[in-house]
């Protein structure tokens, strides 16, 4: 089992910065592949951004050169710096992780930008 934990969602005025963090932890040995998803309301899950082991990363269009993902191996968290927020960008943020046959989801985090 794996366990993923995420924090640092909140309350941003259009054009601030956040940081979300993905703390993992359990049989992390069976990951190859960990990213971020958001979900807004009426709307389906989409993929922000994954990297994987290799370090190769992959961004959605919607936020390529405002997000960055990015992957601290010894402390084994995952986090998404998120700049120039727009308001479109509100949404639950998921961390998950996968590898093979598995597939790992975090709570969620509330990212809400005002305009």
């Amino acid at each position: 089992q794996v366990q993923l934990v995420e924090s640092g969602g909140g309350l941003v005025q259009a054009g601030g910065s956040l940081r979300l963090s993905c703390a993992t932890s359990g049989s992390i040995f069976r990951l190859n592949t960990m990213g971020w998803y958001r979900q807004a309301p009426g709307k389906q899950r989409e993929l922000v951004a994954d990297i994987t082991v290799t370090g190769r990363i992959n961004y959605a269009d919607s936020v390529k050169g405002r997000f960055s993902i990015s992957k601290d191996y010894l402390k084994n968290t995952l986090f998404l710096q998120m700049n120039s927020l727009k308001p479109e960008d509100t949404a639950v943020y998921y961390c998950n992780a996968r590898g093979g046959v598995y597939e790992y989801w975090g709570q969620g985090t509330q990212v809400t930008v005002s305009s």
